[in-house]
Order: structure tokens, then C-alpha cells, then sequence
């Protein structure tokens, strides 16, 4: 199986490495990935120039675009032929409720779903037992063909920081969400132009019992499929009985 692995960090970045060198023994691997960190991407495609990847070494490609670039050169044929699956990561930090809205490595994930890849998108929950997620990914693709997903969803994968043999295990959950987000900190421009960093995430507000914030506070790994249909169906039905009362 041919695996192709992309992220937002960048392409040397440990988390990508780690995980590149985890899977490389088992399978064939592709890594594309951005030239610099690209956290907060999103789903963003650049349309207004053309894109260059560099093969920095065997099989390791560097493109100066997004999360979403990486991957749709890679599935598109136009680097280093056929891919079977993608795993997006291993991401530094935790992409978890809410923060899959702006995440380039759900986004990455995303993509190769759109393209018809199975895919995965999977963050460690702070930035030092990277070897733990990838042992995580590894487990995780051993029974990959088994699973019967319906068209279009990825895996949400967060694994908690701490050494292998102390998680407690795996949790399928729904996305929490956090409180809202932190004011914008203003910032020191040497002309004295108006300039602001954007505030950080705030605290998870939704942490019950079901949400990958549960999960990942007590010990598991979770798991929350994801899909791009954005459709709120429950609110159909008020709206169309709104909308015949509005006249154009």
C-alpha cells in the first residue's frame, strides 16, 4: 500500500519526520508537504500562482502552498504517481472541536476524502511523544481495509502526550467545541501601523461525556469521523416555511 503523509507544520517538521520514519519499514511511503508552517490554512487553495514542488530527497517533496496544495498535486497525479491512503500529521498540537474549522491538517485530510482517498488526520495533543502517535497510526492502518466507512468521511484522530504504554485505550467521539475565541493582541509596528496578532483558542466549553475533549482529558485517544456536508437538516423545514412567507 502506498501511503502518502502531508501536514501543516511543514515538511521539517518532527512531526511529519516522526511519522514518516515510523512508516517507512511497512509501507511505500510519499510525503509532500508545505515548505513552512501553514497552521490555520484551512482548506485554502493558492490560485494565483503557480505551485513548485522541490524533491528535497527520495520520495520527499516540498511545495511552497498549503496543506490542500500538497495534497492535491500529490492525487492528481502530478508528483510521483499513485496513492492508496493519506495521513495528514502528525500535527503539533490538538485539533480538536472546533479547531477542525480552521485546521490545515483536517484540511489536508479533507481533500484526499474529496479525491477519493481514505484519509486521516491525526494531532498530538502537545508537542513531545510524537513516536506515541505514530505507533497510534500504525495500529490504526494494520485493520485499515476493514473498515466500511460511507463516501466522504475522514478520521479525526488526537492522541494525548504521554509515553505508549500509558493510554488507556481508543474512544469514537464528537467533536466538543471551545468557548469563544480570545480579542486580537495588539502588536508593536516599527511605522506605528495599526497591527494585531489574532488571540488564541479559548478553553473547551463542550467537555461532556462523548467529546473528543473527554476522551483525550481522560486518557484515550479519540477518534471523530468527519464529513464536509455542512447542511443543518433540522433547521430545513423552519426556514421553508419562512421563506414562503417573504415576498420577492
Amino acid at each position: 500500500m502506498r501511503v502518502l503523509i502531508a501536514n501543516d507544520d511543514g515538511l521539517d517538521a518532527l512531526g511529519i519526520q516522526t511519522l514518516a520514519k515510523h512508516l517507512q519499514g511497512i509501507y511505500d511511503v510519499l510525503v509532500v508537504a508545505p515548505d513552512r508552517n501553514r497552521s490555520g490554512a484551512s482548506n485554502s487553495l493558492t490560485l494565483t500562482r503557480p505551485l513548485q514542488p522541490i524533491e528535497v530527497a527520495e520520495h520527499h517533496y516540498r511545495v511552497d502552498g498549503t496543506p490542500t496544495d500538497c495534497v492535491n498535486l500529490a492525487l492528481s497525479g502530478m508528483i510521483d504517481g499513485h496513492v492508496d491512503l493519506v495521513v495528514s500529521g502528525i500535527n503539533h498540537g490538538a485539533n480538536l472541536g472546533d479547531d477542525v474549522i480552521y485546521s490545515g491538517t483536517v484540511a489536508a485530510a479533507m481533500e484526499a476524502r474529496h479525491l477519493g482517498r481514505p484519509a486521516l488526520a491525526v494531532s498530538l495533543v502537545g508537542n513531545q511523544h510524537f513516536d506515541t502517535a505514530a505507533k497510534v497510526v500504525i495500529q490504526l492502518l494494520k485493520d485499515s481495509n476493514t473498515l466500511a466507512l460511507p463516501t466522504g468521511i475522514l478520521l479525526n484522530v488526537n492522541v494525548p502526550d504521554v509515553p505508549y504504554d500509558e493510554l488507556k485505550g481508543i474512544q469514537v467521539t464528537r467533536l466538543g467545541y471551545r468557548h469563544k475565541a480570545q480579542a486580537p493582541i495588539s502588536a508593536q509596528h516599527p511605522k506605528g501601523l495599526a497591527s494585531f496578532w489574532i488571540g488564541a483558542l479559548s478553553e473547551p466549553h463542550d467537555v461532556s461525556d462523548g467529546t473528543d475533549f473527554c476522551a483525550i482529558e481522560n486518557g484515550y485517544v479519540s477518534i471523530t469521523p468527519i464529513h464536509t456536508d455542512m447542511t443543518c437538516y433540522d433547521a430545513q423545514l423552519p426556514l421553508e416555511q419562512w421563506a414562503e412567507t417573504v415576498k420577492l
